[in-house]
């Protein structure tokens, strides 16, 4: 019997082997979408235009594919080339500028765009039960057959082993008695290395992912569409948030900013509006849940008295640790940082929820990608070196990183 488990073991080894590269395949298949998500989402959509053009069917527009590599990894450079259709696009966007990414391979630029060119919007549906279906996530499923298969060769394995005893038998070749596979130290061993990787990954990334929120979406005391006001109504982010361009908090607005405009708009009469999870909302009745708030009552005056006001209780959505320090303003104002790079496409929101894990390893690749507005920028003065260089065409830009941006001191005191 001892003969039998060398040809054993290799048939685990291959069927681990196999297990392993699945998923290799299955991580590289989603690089695409991971790419886009991390570097183009937060100023461009595949399909319709945001803060950028629409991706889809770029490279087709551009018909040269060097030219477009060469647009993501420095925009600028190909502007002052001379090129036709980059000048054209630049001039169409309001000439501002594109975040350049020079650290992206031609391999992963042309992933994202194959994402792009394979993405289609999904289809969120309105049952009668008024819950939204979602598209799910096949992980699960594909977990439970790699169990199932794992299962199943062991099994067969058990079966080959008692075959060739009972072939040994009849041959009149002494051999012991199989051992289970339950009692197999082989397999036990297996099994606890198994369940310790698994169990290992599954620690680390709860570890990591301790207290942060992606995602979380509360709901609020009143049904706030950023959609509504800053994508269909086109109201400037910093009419609201003043304080996000001066000081280091964005600020949420005071019940008098929401009256300036609501003391004489006090009914809905846009798109429809629905929840996340898809039930209808009231725009008229959000706007009176205002009203209660601010002690307001357009029937019986229609001068608003702020001393019968009490504040509104928002739940707060991002949240960063005390020994991290942010400033808006660095952001904003300094840095001419777009809002949607953190905080998504806001302007298409309507329950806002937090966009990006704001996590260390997220701001830190920012900081050594993103290219501040460093020409004609007086927070900037002081770096002579770099404005020399750039004169003399030395360099073609200066990283958040080149001026300290990733100095353990700058955002931990």
């Amino acid at each position: 019997m001892m003969h039998n488990r060398p040809s054993a073991k290799k048939v685990i080894f291959s069927l681990l082997l196999a297990t392993v590269f699945s998923f290799g395949t299955a991580v590289q298949a989603q690089d695409g979408k991971a790419l886009f998500t991390a570097n183009c989402a937060s100023c461009h959509n595949p399909v319709k235009d945001a803060t950028g053009p629409a991706l889809k069917g770029a490279e087709a527009r551009w018909g040269d594919k060097a030219k477009l590599h060469a647009w993501v990894r420095n925009s600028q450079a190909v502007i002052a080339s001379g090129d036709k259709y980059a000048n054209d696009l630049f001039a169409k966007w309001g000439r501002v500028a594109m975040t350049s990414f020079p650290s992206l391979s031609d391999e992963e630029i042309d992933a994202i765009f194959k994402y792009v060119e394979a993405y289609a919007p999904p289809v969120v549906a309105k049952p009668e039960g008024g819950e939204a279906k979602e598209s799910g996530d096949n992980s699960l499923l594909f977990g439970i057959l790699t169990l199932v298969l794992a299962v199943v060769a062991l099994i067969l394995l058990q079966v080959n082993s008692n075959l060739r005893k009972l072939a040994d038998d009849k041959d009149g070749i002494p051999a012991s008695e199989p051992v289970p596979f339950y009692r197999n130290k082989a397999y036990i061993a297996l099994v606890v290395i198994v369940l310790f990787i698994v169990g290992g990954i599954f620690t680390v990334n709860g570890a990591i992912n301790l207290g942060r929120s992606k995602d979380y979406q509360p709901e609020q005391p009143i049904y706030y569409s950023h959609k509504v006001h800053a994508g269909i109504n086109q109201i400037n982010c910093l009419y609201c948030h003043g304080g996000a361009q001066e000081s280091k908090h964005a600020g949420i607005p005071s019940l008098n900013v929401c009256m300036n405009c609501h003391m004489a708009i006090n009914e809905y009469n846009g798109e429809q509006l629905f929840t996340e999870d898809g039930k209808e909302v009231n725009g008229t009745a959000e706007i009176q849940k205002l009203y209660k708030y601010a002690g307001f009552d357009p029937a019986v005056s229609k001068q608003w008295d702020p001393s019968k006001a009490k504040p509104i209780e928002w739940v707060k959505i991002h949240n960063l640790p005390d020994h991290v320090y942010f400033n808006h303003a660095q952001h904003v104002t300094a840095g001419k940082v777009q809002c949607q790079t953190c905080h998504g496409e806001i302007q298409n929101m309507g329950e806002v929820k937090q966009f990006t894990d704001l996590s260390m390893g997220w701001c830190i690749n920012c900081h050594r990608e993103t290219k501040v507005q460093f020409v004609e920028n007086k927070f900037y003065s002081i770096y002579e070196k770099f404005h020399d260089e750039i004169k003399q065409k030395k360099r073609d830009g200066v990283t958040v990183e080149e001026i300290g941006g990733t100095e353990c001191q700058k955002c931990h005191y």
